[in-house]
């Protein structure tokens, strides 16, 4: 066997791993409706805020979520969340999933109305979570 090691994602490779295992997902349980999904705050020309993320299989999945330090503390992420939560629920999603490393970010969306299901206690340079 010939193992490569690769930090290029623009690899063909990876984009074949991407595509096989879709396609094995897709005959072992059905499609998955996967769309992306962005909600952007612009500032003139800037981008001073965003969301991103997808919708598959009835869910949100929210991978990024970043707010420039000028727009911090005003209840962005708030309602970058409840903007993204609405269209998900109009293209039929009924979940959403987020994981987060950073207590700052825990706390955003605990106020949210999302919980904790599960934590690492012991992932580099995390907080602990503790549930009240």
């Amino acid at each position: 066997m010939n193992f490569h090691i690769t930090d290029d994602t623009t690899d063909p490779a990876i984009a074949r791993i991407g595509d096989e295992l879709t396609a094995f997902n897709r005959t072992d349980v059905g499609p998955s409706d996967r769309r992306a999904l962005a909600v952007l705050l612009h500032d003139g020309d800037t981008v001073t805020a965003g969301l991103s993320g997808y919708t598959a299989r009835g869910w949100l999945y929210i991978q990024w979520l970043w707010i420039d330090e000028a727009q911090r503390g005003k209840g962005i992420a708030g309602q970058l969340l409840a903007a993204a939560e609405a269209e998900a629920i109009s293209r039929g999603c009924h979940g959403a999933y987020i994981d987060t490393f950073s207590p700052v970010a825990l706390r955003t969306y605990r106020k949210a109305g999302y919980a904790v299901f599960g934590a690492l206690e012991d992932f580099p340079g995390a907080a602990p979570v503790v549930s009240s």
